[in-house]
C-alpha cells in the first residue's frame, strides 16, 4: 500500500515477522471494517468515519472497507487479513458474525494490531477461550430493542399477536435484540406467534412477512429486528392489504424508515447514532495505540427510540 513503510523480519525470542506495533509511524492507519455496505446504516457509519478523519487529518489515516452480502464471512475474514498485511496500527470491525470472526481477530493481535469491536459484540466465550481481550464499543442492543417494543405495546392490548423478524442468529445484537422484544411483548402480555430469521436483509423480510400475514391473518404487529427487514415487512403488509391492521417498528433509524415513520406506515424505530458509532470506537483505538496498556473497558454508546413524535 502507498505510503506505508517497509517492514522486514526481525528475528526475536519468538521468531515472529516484524508488526505495525514494532514501528508506529508519524501517523498511525486505522482501518474500519463493516458489514454490509449495502446497508444504509453502515453507509452512514462510513461516512461519519470519513468526516471525523477529515476533521483530524494530522492525527490517523483512515482505511474503509465493507463487505457486500452480511452473510459474507470469509470476505469479512479476509479483509482483516488484507488490512494485517498492509501495516494497519489498528482495526475497528463490526463483525458479521460474533464468533466466526474471532480467530482472524486474534492474528491481527498476534500481529501488534489494536483491536476494538464496535456494533455487533463478539461472542465472550470464545474471546475467553481465544485469550483475547478485545473492547466492545456499541449501543445496549437489548435495552434498545425492549423501548421500541415497550412503545409499540402502548398501542396493542394484551392477547394481540405480533411477529418477530430476527437478524442473523449467531450475531450478538441480533440475538439481544430479539430478546429485547420478547420482553417487551411478554411485560405487555402480548402473544409472540412467529419469530423467524431474515438475515438482516429486505427481500427475506419481505418474502417472510408474506407468508406470518398468510399464516397468521388476525397479526396485530410485526417487529423487525433492523429497518431493512422492517421496510422488506412494509411492502408485504401493502400487498396483502393490510396496512391499516398491521403496525410494524425497526431498529437503526435509516432514511426511508424516517419517511415511513412521516408518512404513518411505521411506528417507530431506535437510532443508535451510526454516524458516530465508528467514530467512537476510532477514538478509543487510537488512545489503545497512543497507549497499549490503556484498560480495555467497554463502551456503552447511546440508543434513542424514534417516532413521529420526535423526528427531526
Amino acid at each position: 500500500m502507498a505510503g506505508c513503510e517497509s517492514r522486514q523480519a526481525t528475528s526475536n525470542a519468538g521468531g515472529k515477522k516484524g508488526s505495525g506495533a514494532d514501528k508506529m509511524p508519524e501517523k498511525p492507519k486505522v482501518a474500519l471494517v463493516m458489514k454490509s455496505l449495502a446497508n444504509e446504516f453502515f453507509s452512514t457509519m462510513a461516512q461519519g468515519a470519513k468526516k471525523h478523519q477529515a476533521q483530524d487529518a494530522q492525527k490517523y489515516e483512515l482505511i474503509v472497507n465493507g463487505i457486500k452480502d452480511e452473510r459474507d464471512l470469509a470476505r469479512q475474514a479476509a479483509i482483516v487479513d488484507e488490512m494485517i498485511a498492509a501495516g494497519v496500527q489498528a482495526i475497528v470491525i463490526a463483525p458479521a458474525d460474533s464468533k466466526a470472526l474471532v480467530p482472524v481477530l486474534r492474528r491481527a493481535k498476534q500481529a501488534g494490531v489494536v483491536v476494538v469491536n464496535i456494533d455487533n459484540k463478539l461472542d465472550d466465550q470464545i474471546l475467553k477461550a481465544e485469550g483475547l481481550a478485545v473492547p466492545f464499543v456499541g449501543p445496549n442492543n437489548l435495552l434498545g430493542a425492549k423501548v421500541v417494543g415497550d412503545h409499540l405495546a402502548k398501542s396493542l392490548k394484551a392477547g394481540d399477536k405480533v411477529a418477530v423478524l430476527e437478524g442473523i442468529r449467531t450475531s450478538f445484537n441480533g440475538t439481544q435484540r430479539r430478546l429485547g422484544f420478547e420482553q417487551a411483548m411478554k411485560d405487555a402480555g402480548i402473544q409472540i406467534v412467529d419469530s423467524q430469521s431474515a438475515n438482516w436483509e429486505t427481500n427475506q423480510a419481505n418474502t417472510i412477512a408474506a407468508s406470518m400475514l398468510n399464516a397468521h391473518s388476525d397479526l396485530n404487529a410485526i417487529l423487525a429486528a433492523n429497518d431493512s427487514m422492517a421496510l422488506g415487512a412494509l411492502a408485504a403488509i401493502k400487498a396483502a392489504n393490510k396496512t391499516a391492521d398491521v403496525q410494524v417498528v425497526g431498529f437503526d433509524n435509516i432514511s426511508a424508515a424516517q419517511e415511513a415513520i412521516r408518512e404513518g406506515k411505521m411506528l417507530a424505530t431506535a437510532d443508535q447514532h451510526g454516524d458516530q458509532l465508528a467514530v467512537f470506537g476510532i477514538e478509543v483505538a487510537l488512545k489503545l495505540i497512543q497507549d497499549p496498556n490503556a484498560k480495555l473497558d467497554d463502551h456503552e454508546t447511546p440508543v434513542d427510540l424514534i417516532t413521529a413524535e420526535n423526528l427531526k
